[in-house]
């Protein structure tokens, strides 16, 4: 059955790209009244979306008509406003006033709870390019990326949203000395052919690591890191990012009863083993943002997502274990503060695996860190052997994970899977509202 529908798909793509688009369309998060659709041109031309709501195609809308410009990548985001909220809306692109591929959905948020649904997610994606080089990531003459086919059985899963935990593409040493270098680096891996199924597929959100924003380790000094920022911002649909007087990534999306507040952990950053007073990886302006955001939070489960591991115990690479005084400073205050139902969630590892940290007075913390998608694996050693590893939960295979929320208001659970790159589950493990509640601690 899933062969059978990504077949179609295929076709469907095939059609699409020979019509006028190498990549998408792709939603951002919806807000109650509007989304933003990402799509990118295989040349100079325009676009534009047909939308109604689900059942009702008599009464399309139109969106307003976009270019696609060689300086933009041939790229647009359509805003499609003035929707009702809690609804299920279908589209279609139309590229030169004729349509593209196949009818594709989104939904508004707004809708009553309490509410299933499923957000897929992983890290550290390489693809494939003719023009590597030995020196690029790979330490033998392998390909340093594997299967892209992975991306097929994340879009089989049927998500409602997509959460890229960074490392979502990697920028070659050549690369990070020239943004015209990075930016056909964009476009290069988002036209990859496995990847338009689950593009096209439910709502899409991102944060970064140091790949997908420079060099190797990268932080604040990058040289070219506006520019990196304004290509983030091409290639993904958010409704926000950042502020107004603090620049970066971080922002927040709603879905259902689960906020999902996507940390910048690159802008700010300190050098990780340069000793230095008041050393950050978050910077003030974000953890101010972030505290503020938790402590209005109505959400059931609040999902903060980074790319660098928040909870490790301690290991030499990179993680906010190298910026003690600022972490333990959060663990503090999210203690004091009383807030529930917090989950970290990062990447970066090039291994899954299931993290527990203790508190006392308080429900203990979980940290799913999901790695890798396709770049190279890891193989688990003594020094991850650690007082917060879940037993049964290191995967250094490809893979991917889930998300699964469910129940009745009051009583909601949340179920992680780590799936292999077929689809296979590995590990299961599920976590009760209960459970990150501040009345029983645990």
């Amino acid at each position: 059955m899933m062969r059978a529908w990504f077949v179609l798909f295929s076709l469907c793509w095939v059609a699409l790209a020979w019509a006028g688009l190498s990549a998408g369309p792709m939603a951002g998060p919806s807000t109650a009244h509007a989304v933003t659709i990402w799509l990118q041109g295989a040349g100079a031309g325009h676009a534009r979306i047909a939308y109604w709501v689900q059942g009702k195609a008599a009464s399309v809308q139109w969106s307003q008509t976009v270019a696609l410009r060689a300086e933009e990548d041939f790229s647009a985001q359509i805003v499609l406003s003035g929707l009702t909220k809690g609804t299920r809306y279908e589209y279609r692109v139309r590229v030169e006033g004729q349509p593209v591929g196949a009818v594709h959905r989104f939904t508004t948020q707004g809708a009553a709870l309490p509410l299933a649904f499923k957000i897929v997610t992983g890290s550290c994606v390489y693809i494939n390019a003719d023009t590597d080089s030995l020196s690029d990531w790979r330490p033998t003459w392998s390909p340093y990326g594997g299967d892209t086919a992975i991306f097929r059985a994340m879009a089989a899963a049927q998500p409602d949203l997509t959460l890229w935990l960074g490392d979502n593409l990697y920028y070659r040493k050549a690369d990070t000395e020239d943004p015209l270098k990075m930016a056909a680096r964009w476009r290069h891996d988002r036209a990859t052919a496995d990847l338009q199924p689950l593009l096209a597929t439910g709502a899409h959100a991102a944060i970064w690591d140091d790949h997908d924003y420079g060099p190797n380790n990268s932080d604040r000094h990058f040289a070219h890191k506006d520019a990196a920022l304004t290509l983030f911002k091409r290639y993904w649909a958010h409704p926000s990012y950042g502020l107004s007087d603090a620049p970066g990534i971080f922002s927040s999306l709603r879905h259902g009863d689960v906020e999902v507040f996507l940390l910048d952990n690159r802008w700010y950053r300190d050098p990780d083993h340069i000793p230095m007073a008041g050393k950050s990886q978050f910077g003030a302006p974000q953890l101010a943002w972030l505290k503020a955001a938790l402590a209005r939070s109505d959400a059931t489960f609040k999902l903060i997502a980074g790319g660098s591991q928040f909870l490790h115990a301690g290991h030499r690479y990179e993680g906010w274990h190298h910026f003690p005084a600022e972490r333990e400073a959060f663990i503090a205050w999210l203690t004091a503060q009383r807030i529930e139902g917090v989950l970290f969630l990062s990447g970066d590892r090039h291994a899954t695996e299931l993290l527990r940290w203790p508190r006392d007075a308080a429900y203990p913390l979980y940290e799913l860190t999901c790695s890798p998608l396709t770049s190279g694996t890891r193989t688990a050693s003594r020094a991850d052997e650690h007082a917060t590893l879940a037993a049964g939960t290191q995967v250094a295979v490809h893979n991917f994970c889930t998300l699964a929320f469910s129940g009745v208001a009051g009583q909601r659970q949340l179920t992680l899977r780590s799936h292999a790159a077929d689809g296979r589950m590995l590990w299961q493990r599920e976590i009760s509202q209960s459970a990150l509640s501040v009345a029983v601690p645990r």
